[in-house]
């Protein structure tokens, strides 16, 4: 029998309300449904610039602001989660709600548009999409915008 789908949202010392709960989590389900894989436990943490800079700092070795850190979890768990031997998503994905509000502003969005651009981008880099390289960054927007579509 399959494990139960978890997918939680937590505020760290700030405080904001994600919109839909129930409709993002049945989208990021579906997202990795259609890429093969079963979420077992997402965690998306909204947090601070502050607090997002020193996990990019003690984590990543990175001086700068971000938007998104995702941590893969799924490493320390069985490769076949579920019935069906897909990949099984187990991971956190810490969010500065700043940084989402500064670029939506910035890309002429609504905040409520990048953050869910966020939020599958960090899922897809639980699903093993990468975007250091040209052609990796080009893929994973694709998938950004063609999931955003079905939101």
């Amino acid at each position: 029998m399959p494990p139960m789908s978890s997918i939680n949202f937590f505020n760290h010392e700030l405080s904001f309300t994600l919109k839909n709960k129930t409709k993002v989590r049945q989208w990021l389900t579906s997202v990795a449904k259609k890429e093969g894989a079963e979420i077992v436990e997402l965690n998306y943490i909204f947090c601070s610039d502050d607090y997002l800079l020193e996990l990019n700092k003690k984590h990543l070795n990175h001086n700068t602001l971000t938007d998104i850190i995702t941590f893969d979890n799924s490493a320390s768990r069985s490769p076949s989660l579920f019935q069906g031997g897909g990949q099984g998503v187990v991971g956190d994905i810490f969010i500065s709600i700043e940084r989402i509000t500064e670029n939506a502003e910035k890309f002429n969005v609504s905040r409520e548009h990048e953050l869910h651009r966020v939020m599958v981008h960090g899922l897809l880099h639980l699903l093993g999409y990468k975007d250091k390289k040209p052609a990796d960054k080009a893929q994973m927007t694709g998938k950004e915008d063609f999931y955003l579509k079905r939101f």
